[in-house]
C-alpha cells in the first residue's frame, strides 16, 4: 500500500497535494456554473439536490483530483489504471443540512469516496456505521476518504455558517 494512504479500520485516507490551490479553483469554477451546465440533479431531501452531476471538463481542477482518486483507487482495488470506471458528483452543504443514512451499493461499485473541498469548522462530521459501532471522521479541505460501497454512512449537521462543499466518487469494474 502506497505511503500516501493511511488505514484506519475499514477507512482509508490521504490528502491531495496542492490541495488549497486545486480547492480554490474548483470552487471559483463551481460557483460560476449555470443551471445548463448540470448533467442531472438527485436525491432531493430537505429542499436540496444532495448529488450534482456535472462533466469533469465543466471544472477543469477536478481533472486533477479525480486522477489523484483513480490512482488510489487503483491502488486499493489492486486494477492500478487497467478496467477502473469513476464517477462523481458535488455535494453542496448549506448551513443546517445533512445527508442522511445511506451507501452506495446500487451497482457494480467497488469502493466509494468523498474529497472535501470545503469545509468551515463545524460543518459537520461523515459517519460510519457498522453493526456495533459508529465512527465520526471530521473532514478538512483536501482530504480524501474511501470506503467500501456497502458501508452506512451519513453526514451530521452543518452547524456553521457556510456551504460545506465535497466530492462523492464511486469506482468499478470498467
Amino acid at each position: 500500500m502506497s505511503a500516501l494512504l493511511e488505514k484506519n479500520s475499514q477507512l482509508y485516507f490521504s490528502f491531495m497535494p496542492d490541495a488549497e490551490n486545486l480547492n480554490r479553483q474548483i470552487i471559483d469554477a463551481y460557483l460560476n456554473l449555470d443551471d445548463h451546465d448540470y448533467i442531472r440533479r438527485s436525491h432531493f431531501f430537505g429542499g436540496r439536490h444532495e448529488n450534482l452531476y456535472i462533466e469533469r471538463t465543466r471544472i477543469p481542477a477536478i481533472d486533477k483530483v479525480m486522477e489523484q482518486a483513480e490512482r488510489y483507487a487503483g491502488e486499493l482495488l489492486d486494477l492500478s489504471g487497467h478496467g477502473l470506471r469513476s464517477g462523481f458528483w458535488i455535494n453542496d452543504m448549506g448551513p443546517g443540512k445533512a445527508t442522511s443514512e445511506h451507501n452506495h451499493d446500487d451497482n457494480d461499485e467497488m469502493l466509494s469516496g468523498v474529497y472535501y473541498i470545503q469545509v468551515p469548522a463545524d460543518s459537520g462530521e461523515l459517519v460510519i456505521a457498522d453493526k456495533n459501532s459508529r465512527t465520526l471522521v471530521t473532514p478538512q479541505a483536501g482530504m480524501f476518504v474511501f470506503f467500501s460501497p456497502i458501508v452506512m454512512h451519513s453526514v451530521s449537521v452543518n452547524c456553521s455558517k457556510e456551504r460545506r462543499i465535497s466530492m462523492g466518487m464511486n469506482f468499478g469494474p470498467a
